[in-house]
Protein backbone atom coordinates (compact mmCIF):
# COMPACT_ATOMS: atom_id res chain seq x y z
CA UNK A 1 0.00 0.00 0.00
CA UNK A 2 1.38 3.65 -0.87
CA UNK A 3 1.01 5.87 2.05
CA UNK A 4 0.71 9.76 2.09
CA UNK A 5 0.03 10.36 -1.32
CA UNK A 6 -3.11 13.06 -1.83
CA UNK A 7 -2.45 13.58 -5.77
CA UNK A 8 -2.63 11.14 -8.45
CA UNK A 9 -0.97 12.60 -11.54
CA UNK A 10 -1.79 10.72 -14.96
CA UNK A 11 0.42 10.97 -18.61
CA UNK A 12 -2.76 10.63 -21.02
CA UNK A 13 -1.53 8.71 -24.10
CA UNK A 14 -0.19 5.21 -23.85
CA UNK A 15 -0.67 5.39 -20.22
CA UNK A 16 -4.84 5.90 -19.27
CA UNK A 17 -4.75 3.26 -22.37
CA UNK A 18 -2.37 0.75 -23.44
CA UNK A 19 0.29 1.48 -25.65
CA UNK A 20 0.23 -1.07 -27.79
CA UNK A 21 -3.51 -0.62 -28.78
CA UNK A 22 -1.86 1.51 -31.22
CA UNK A 23 -4.26 3.88 -31.13
CA UNK A 24 -1.21 6.68 -31.07
CA UNK A 25 0.09 5.52 -34.82
CA UNK A 26 -3.04 7.60 -35.95
CA UNK A 27 -1.40 10.71 -34.06
CA UNK A 28 2.06 9.37 -35.07
CA UNK A 29 1.29 9.03 -38.55
CA UNK A 30 -1.05 12.53 -38.95
CA UNK A 31 1.97 14.86 -37.21
CA UNK A 32 4.24 13.27 -40.25
CA UNK A 33 1.79 14.31 -43.15
CA UNK A 34 1.12 17.40 -41.40
CA UNK A 35 5.06 18.15 -41.33
CA UNK A 36 5.28 16.79 -44.82
CA UNK A 37 2.49 19.21 -46.00
CA UNK A 38 3.91 22.15 -43.89
CA UNK A 39 7.70 22.24 -45.29
CA UNK A 40 7.49 20.87 -48.68
CA UNK A 41 9.01 17.54 -47.70
CA UNK A 42 9.07 13.80 -49.34
CA UNK A 43 7.03 12.07 -45.69
CA UNK A 44 10.62 10.35 -45.26
CA UNK A 45 12.33 13.35 -45.00
CA UNK A 46 9.09 14.62 -42.40
CA UNK A 47 9.47 11.48 -40.66
CA UNK A 48 12.84 12.39 -39.49
CA UNK A 49 12.75 15.10 -38.71
CA UNK A 50 9.67 14.79 -36.77
CA UNK A 51 11.39 12.66 -34.74
CA UNK A 52 14.43 14.49 -34.67
CA UNK A 53 12.47 17.56 -33.06
CA UNK A 54 10.97 14.95 -30.32
CA UNK A 55 14.51 14.01 -28.97
CA UNK A 56 15.64 17.94 -29.01
CA UNK A 57 12.10 19.54 -28.20
CA UNK A 58 10.19 17.49 -26.06
CA UNK A 59 7.76 17.31 -28.51
CA UNK A 60 7.72 17.59 -32.36
CA UNK A 61 5.22 20.55 -32.39
CA UNK A 62 7.84 22.21 -30.07
CA UNK A 63 10.59 22.12 -32.64
CA UNK A 64 8.62 23.16 -35.61
CA UNK A 65 7.81 26.11 -33.07
CA UNK A 66 11.11 27.33 -32.52
CA UNK A 67 12.24 26.29 -35.71
CA UNK A 68 9.50 27.21 -38.03
CA UNK A 69 7.72 29.74 -36.08
CA UNK A 70 4.53 27.36 -37.02
CA UNK A 71 0.85 28.34 -34.68
CA UNK A 72 0.39 25.82 -32.98
CA UNK A 73 -3.37 25.48 -33.18
CA UNK A 74 -3.74 23.86 -36.43
CA UNK A 75 -1.37 21.60 -35.86
CA UNK A 76 -2.64 20.38 -32.60
CA UNK A 77 -6.37 20.22 -34.00
CA UNK A 78 -5.50 18.12 -37.05
CA UNK A 79 -3.14 15.39 -35.25
CA UNK A 80 -5.92 15.30 -32.50
CA UNK A 81 -8.58 14.27 -35.26
CA UNK A 82 -8.61 10.48 -34.67
CA UNK A 83 -10.95 7.55 -35.03
CA UNK A 84 -11.27 6.66 -31.35
CA UNK A 85 -13.40 3.52 -31.85
CA UNK A 86 -9.98 0.76 -31.15
CA UNK A 87 -10.09 2.37 -27.59
CA UNK A 88 -12.08 0.24 -25.20
CA UNK A 89 -13.18 1.73 -21.97
CA UNK A 90 -12.47 -0.55 -18.78
CA UNK A 91 -14.52 -0.21 -16.28
CA UNK A 92 -12.36 -1.65 -13.87
CA UNK A 93 -9.63 1.15 -14.18
CA UNK A 94 -12.55 3.34 -13.75
CA UNK A 95 -13.54 2.33 -10.95
CA UNK A 96 -9.88 1.77 -9.35
CA UNK A 97 -9.19 5.88 -10.33
CA UNK A 98 -12.57 6.63 -8.79
CA UNK A 99 -11.40 4.67 -5.08
CA UNK A 100 -8.16 6.39 -4.96
CA UNK A 101 -8.00 8.88 -2.05
CA UNK A 102 -7.36 12.58 -3.10
CA UNK A 103 -7.46 14.52 -5.72
CA UNK A 104 -6.89 12.51 -9.59
CA UNK A 105 -5.53 15.27 -12.58
CA UNK A 106 -4.47 14.35 -16.28
CA UNK A 107 -1.06 16.39 -17.18
CA UNK A 108 -0.21 16.18 -21.00
CA UNK A 109 1.89 16.62 -23.63
CA UNK A 110 -1.30 17.20 -26.02
CA UNK A 111 -4.33 19.57 -25.69
CA UNK A 112 -7.18 20.27 -23.64
CA UNK A 113 -9.56 19.01 -26.71
CA UNK A 114 -7.72 15.20 -26.86
CA UNK A 115 -7.75 14.86 -22.95
CA UNK A 116 -11.60 15.90 -23.05
CA UNK A 117 -12.02 13.64 -26.03
CA UNK A 118 -10.09 10.44 -25.04
CA UNK A 119 -10.58 10.95 -21.32
CA UNK A 120 -14.55 11.20 -22.19
CA UNK A 121 -14.42 8.10 -24.66
CA UNK A 122 -12.94 5.74 -21.75
CA UNK A 123 -15.38 6.95 -19.44
CA UNK A 124 -12.50 8.59 -17.01
CA UNK A 125 -12.54 12.33 -17.39
CA UNK A 126 -15.34 13.35 -15.10
CA UNK A 127 -13.01 11.36 -12.53
CA UNK A 128 -10.38 13.80 -12.71
CA UNK A 129 -10.33 17.23 -10.89
CA UNK A 130 -7.78 19.45 -13.11
CA UNK A 131 -6.29 18.61 -16.95
CA UNK A 132 -3.18 20.62 -17.28
CA UNK A 133 -2.43 20.47 -21.22
CA UNK A 134 -0.07 21.84 -23.60
CA UNK A 135 -2.10 25.09 -24.09
CA UNK A 136 -1.63 25.93 -20.18
CA UNK A 137 2.05 26.14 -20.41
CA UNK A 138 2.48 28.58 -23.56
CA UNK A 139 2.94 25.07 -25.18
CA UNK A 140 6.61 24.36 -22.96
CA UNK A 141 6.61 20.52 -23.09
CA UNK A 142 7.52 17.79 -20.35
CA UNK A 143 10.30 16.34 -19.83
CA UNK A 144 11.28 20.44 -19.42
CA UNK A 145 11.03 21.78 -15.39
CA UNK A 146 8.84 24.16 -16.11
CA UNK A 147 5.39 22.27 -17.18
CA UNK A 148 5.91 20.30 -13.69
CA UNK A 149 6.65 23.82 -11.46
CA UNK A 150 3.58 25.25 -13.19
CA UNK A 151 1.01 22.28 -12.83
CA UNK A 152 1.97 22.38 -9.13
CA UNK A 153 1.48 25.91 -8.64
CA UNK A 154 -1.58 25.96 -10.35
CA UNK A 155 -3.17 22.92 -8.27
CA UNK A 156 -1.54 23.49 -5.46
CA UNK A 157 0.37 20.42 -5.10
CA UNK A 158 3.29 19.39 -2.66
CA UNK A 159 5.61 17.10 -4.62
CA UNK A 160 6.33 15.13 -1.86
CA UNK A 161 2.52 13.76 -1.55
CA UNK A 162 2.19 12.84 -5.08
CA UNK A 163 2.76 10.15 -8.07
CA UNK A 164 3.29 10.77 -11.48
CA UNK A 165 1.90 7.64 -13.53
CA UNK A 166 4.05 8.34 -17.50
CA UNK A 167 4.63 5.80 -20.53
CA UNK A 168 8.19 8.06 -21.35
CA UNK A 169 10.71 7.39 -19.08
CA UNK A 170 12.63 10.70 -19.48
CA UNK A 171 9.17 12.70 -18.41
CA UNK A 172 9.53 11.39 -14.61
CA UNK A 173 13.30 12.51 -13.96
CA UNK A 174 11.97 15.88 -12.96
CA UNK A 175 9.29 14.93 -10.93
CA UNK A 176 11.29 12.76 -9.05
CA UNK A 177 13.96 15.22 -7.97
CA UNK A 178 10.89 17.02 -7.33
CA UNK A 179 9.95 14.64 -4.68
CA UNK A 180 7.25 12.47 -6.54
CA UNK A 181 7.02 9.03 -6.96
CA UNK A 182 6.98 7.67 -10.32
CA UNK A 183 5.29 4.64 -12.08
CA UNK A 184 6.81 4.00 -15.43
CA UNK A 185 3.85 2.25 -17.77
CA UNK A 186 5.52 -0.15 -20.78
CA UNK A 187 3.53 -2.12 -23.17
CA UNK A 188 4.78 -4.15 -26.40
CA UNK A 189 4.94 -0.69 -28.24
CA UNK A 190 7.43 2.15 -27.74
CA UNK A 191 6.58 4.86 -28.74
CA UNK A 192 9.51 6.24 -27.89
CA UNK A 193 12.96 6.03 -29.85
CA UNK A 194 15.75 4.27 -27.35
CA UNK A 195 17.56 7.35 -26.77
CA UNK A 196 14.24 8.49 -25.18
CA UNK A 197 12.97 5.55 -22.93
CA UNK A 198 17.07 4.45 -22.25
CA UNK A 199 19.47 6.25 -20.69
CA UNK A 200 23.07 5.64 -21.88
CA UNK A 201 24.73 2.94 -20.32
CA UNK A 202 21.86 1.64 -18.21
CA UNK A 203 19.76 -1.78 -18.84
CA UNK A 204 17.44 -1.57 -16.44
CA UNK A 205 14.90 1.37 -15.71
CA UNK A 206 16.63 4.53 -14.53
CA UNK A 207 16.94 6.00 -11.05
CA UNK A 208 14.48 8.01 -11.29
CA UNK A 209 11.55 5.71 -11.77
CA UNK A 210 10.50 3.85 -8.70
CA UNK A 211 7.86 1.43 -10.17
CA UNK A 212 7.57 -0.44 -13.73
CA UNK A 213 4.28 -2.05 -14.74
CA UNK A 214 2.49 -2.89 -18.29
CA UNK A 215 -0.39 -3.25 -16.51
CA UNK A 216 -1.73 -0.13 -14.87
CA UNK A 217 -5.07 -2.00 -13.45
CA UNK A 218 -2.94 -4.77 -11.48
CA UNK A 219 -0.91 -1.76 -10.27
CA UNK A 220 -3.51 0.12 -8.76
CA UNK A 221 -5.18 -3.19 -7.49
CA UNK A 222 -2.24 -4.13 -5.51
CA UNK A 223 -1.06 -0.70 -4.18
CA UNK A 224 -4.08 1.05 -3.56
Amino acid sequence: MLRGITDWIFDLDNTLYRGDARFFAQIDKKMTDYIARYLALHPTEARLLQKEYLVEYGTSLSGLMAVHGMDPADFLDYVHDIDLDMLKPKPELRSLIDALPGRKFILTNGSRGHARKVGTHLGLYDLFDGVFAIEDVDYIPKPKRSPYVCFCDAFDIEATQAIMFEDSIRNLEVPKYMGMRTVLVTSDHDWHTPVLNKPTGETGPAPYVDYVTDDLVTWLSAHT
